[in-house]
């Protein structure tokens, strides 16, 4: 009798835990189609058709989008275009970008529009197929909210979004 009660609490608890798990692959999914719609009132290019990646250094972190079919200039353009303006717009402070895409209550978002003017050190580069943006600071909140801001990135862009890689991109950059 008490194995089968055990056998039933634990059985209960495992079910109790794939339906959450799936709940949260749902929620997931659902989150980032949302974000994916209001990307397009901010992004002239193509989400599916770039992988943004995230790469998290001691510094702050890079950002790159780079268009999944290299042959395709005007999505290239586009991404380059973009990323040129808001790198404008973040050295003024002006988050409203993502702040749209993803929510006010982005983590990290806070801290970055609230850094004061050469605070973060922002650099746009070309690259092949696309371009990136390298931030950098030397303030330990600064660094930890740009994390944060990548972290939630690559959770809202799903499949479209990848972490890099910190000693890849370091020697790319050289």
């Amino acid at each position: 009798m008490l194995k089968t009660a055990i056998a039933s609490i634990i059985l209960s608890a495992l079910a109790a835990n794939l339906h959450a798990q799936t709940m949260d692959h749902s929620n997931d999914a659902q989150r980032q189609a949302e974000v994916a719609g209001r990307g397009k009132d901010v992004m002239p290019f193509s989400l599916a058709a770039t992988t943004h990646v995230f790469t998290k250094t001691a510094e702050g972190g890079i950002q790159q989008v780079v268009v999944k079919k290299p042959a395709d200039a005007a999505q290239v353009q586009w991404v380059r275009q973009h990323l040129q303006d808001i790198r404008e717009r973040f050295l003024k402070g002006d988050f409203s970008g993502p702040a749209h895409i993803h929510g006010q209550d982005m983590p990290g978002l806070a801290d970055l529009k609230a850094a004061k003017p050469g605070q973060m050190a922002i650099t746009y580069k070309d690259i092949e197929d696309g371009a990136e943006l390298a931030f950098k600071t030397s303030d330990p909140a600064l660094i930890a909210a740009l994390h944060q801001w990548f972290d939630a990135q690559l959770s809202d862009h799903g499949k479209d979004a990848m972490e890099g890689d910190a000693h890849h991109s370091e020697m790319m950059n050289k």
